[in-house]
C-alpha cells in the first residue's frame, strides 16, 4: 500500500509527465494556493529533474482576494495587475508549459457582494483575453490538478474534524487521478486510450445535433459545422506535444453551434463560481441564446454571469461523461468544477475551443463563427448529467440513434 508521501509524489509526477508532458528545455509556469506549497515544491523538483531550465512559481491567497472584494474602494475594482497579465502572456506565447493548482474554498466569496466580485472578475478577464485565447486554442501545454486545502475539505465533509476531512479529500483526489496505484503512468495510458475510442466513435457518426432528455432537461443542441470531438488528451499548437488539460478527466467533448440550441436544461450539481454557489438552476434557450434563467440559489450571480458579454448567453462546449465514471460512483459532491464536471455530462456557457473545429487554430474568427463558433471572455462549465439522462444523436437526415441511455454509453 502506498504511503501519503508516495501518492503525493505520484500526483506531482503525473502533473509534470502526463498533465503538461513537460519536455527537456521547456520552462514551467506554476501557480497555486499557498496551502499547496508542499505539492508545488515536489512538482518543481520533478520538473527540474526532467530538464526544465526554469520553474516560475506564483502563490495565490484567497483571503487576499476576499479582502479586496470586501474593502477596496468602489472606484478601484476595475484595476488589474497588468504587469502580471503581461508576464503570463509572454510565457504562454513562448510555449512555456502552464500548470495550475486548484483547491480554493468553494464558498470563499460568500460574504462579498456578488456585483463587486463580478466587476473584479470581468476586469481581469478583459485584460487577460489574449492569454485566455492561447489556452482555448491549446497554443501551449496546460493542465490543472488539485490540492486538498482545509477550507475545501470542510465544505465537502462538514461533519468531520479538519484532519479527517482533509484525509478523506486526499483519498478522493488520489483515486480520481490514479495517483494511488503502483504504475500510474500505465493506468493513464489505458484510460486515455478508452477515451480516444469513445471520441473516434462519436466523430465517425457525423451527428448534426444531440437531443438531451432528463430531469428538467429537454434540449436540442445543434453541433457546429465541421466540429471535432476531443477527449482528455490534446496537442499543443506551438510545440506539438501531447498533454492532458484536466486531471482528472472523464469527458469526450465538442462544440455546439452558437445559434442552434433550443429548449430547457437543468443543473444536476451546484456550480461554484467566483467563490459562491449557484444551485438548482434552469436555463431556457431559443436560437442558441439563454432567454430565461432561474435558480434556487445564486440567481443574481447567475444573471451577472450571463450578462458578462453577449457570448456568455450561448454555449461553447458539450461534454459527455458516463454516469459510471469513478468520480460519479464515488458519490461525492466536490463543489469544484474540475472534479464535478468529470462526474456528469456538462455544457459550458461562453467561449468555444478552436480545437473542436477542423483546422480551428489556424482559421480566422470570422471563418470559425460561420461554422457556429461562440466567442466570449468566459467559459463556465455546469453539470446536467445523471443516471436518468438520455442522449440521442441526430444524423444529417434527421433520424435519431441512441448515444446514452440512463447516463451510460449505448455503443
Amino acid at each position: 500500500m502506498l504511503t501519503f508521501e508516495q501518492k503525493l509524489s505520484n500526483l506531482a509526477m503525473l502533473a509534470v509527465k502526463v498533465g503538461v508532458n513537460l519536455q527537456e528545455g521547456q520552462r514551467l509556469n506554476l501557480a497555486g494556493p499557498i496551502e499547496a506549497a508542499e505539492l508545488m515544491r515536489e512538482i518543481s523538483r520533478i520538473a527540474y529533474e526532467a530538464g526544465s531550465p526554469l520553474v516560475r512559481v506564483t502563490y495565490t491567497d484567497g483571503q487576499q482576494d476576499l479582502a479586496r472584494a470586501l474593502y477596496a474602494r468602489e472606484d478601484t475594482l476595475d484595476t488589474v495587475d497588468m504587469e502580471r497579465v503581461e508576464a503570463n502572456r509572454v510565457s504562454m506565447e513562448r510555449g512555456d508549459a502552464l500548470l495550475r493548482i486548484t483547491g480554493a474554498d468553494p464558498a470563499l466569496m460568500a460574504a462579498a457582494d456578488p456585483a463587486r466580485v463580478t466587476r473584479i472578475t470581468k476586469a481581469e478577464r478583459q485584460a487577460s483575453q489574449a492569454s485566455s485565447q492561447l489556452i482555448q486554442k491549446s497554443w501551449m501545454p496546460w493542465s490543472i490538478v488539485a490540492f486538498a486545502t482545509p477550507a475545501w475539505a470542510a465544505r465537502m465533509f462538514p461533519e468531520l474534524p479538519q484532519d479527517e476531512a482533509v484525509s478523506k479529500l486526499w483519498d478522493a483526489i488520489f483515486q480520481a487521478t490514479r495517483a494511488d496505484v503502483e504504475d500510474p503512468l500505465a493506468a493513464w495510458d489505458d484510460h486515455l486510450n478508452m477515451l480516444s475510442r469513445a471520441r473516434e466513435h462519436l466523430q465517425s457518426r457525423g451527428y448534426s445535433a444531440l437531443r438531451l432528455s432528463g430531469p428538467g432537461t429537454d434540449l436540442r443542441l445543434g453541433l457546429a459545422e465541421r466540429h471535432l470531438w476531443e477527449s482528455g488528451g490534446l496537442h499543443s499548437q506551438k510545440t506539438g506535444q501531447f498533454f492532458v488539460a484536466n486531471m482528472p478527466t472523464e469527458e469526450v467533448f465538442t462544440a455546439p453551434h452558437a445559434s442552434r440550441v433550443d429548449g430547457v436544461i437543468s443543473s444536476s450539481k451546484p456550480l461554484s463560481y467566483q467563490g459562491q454557489l449557484i444551485d438548482n438552476f434552469q436555463l431556457t434557450f431559443k436560437d442558441g441564446a439563454v432567454v430565461e434563467a432561474k435558480a434556487g440559489q445564486g440567481e443574481a450571480l447567475l444573471n451577472q454571469l450571463l450578462d458578462m458579454d453577449p457570448g456568455a448567453r450561448r454555449l461553447g462546449e458539450i461534454a459527455l461523461v458516463p454516469h459510471e465514471s469513478p468520480i460519479s460512483q464515488s458519490g461525492l459532491l466536490f463543489f469544484n468544477t474540475l472534479f464535478d464536471e468529470n462526474a456528469a455530462c456538462h455544457v459550458a456557457l461562453g467561449r468555444a475551443y478552436e480545437t473542436c473545429f477542423e483546422d480551428g487554430a489556424n482559421r480566422s474568427q470570422d471563418s470559425l463563427k460561420a461554422d457556429g463558433f461562440n466567442d466570449s471572455m468566459v467559459h463556465v462549465d455546469f453539470m446536467f448529467g445523471s443516471g436518468e439522462l438520455n442522449v440521442d444523436g441526430e444524423l444529417p437526415d434527421g433520424s435519431l440513434e441512441p448515444v446514452m441511455r440512463g447516463g451510460a454509453w449505448s455503443f
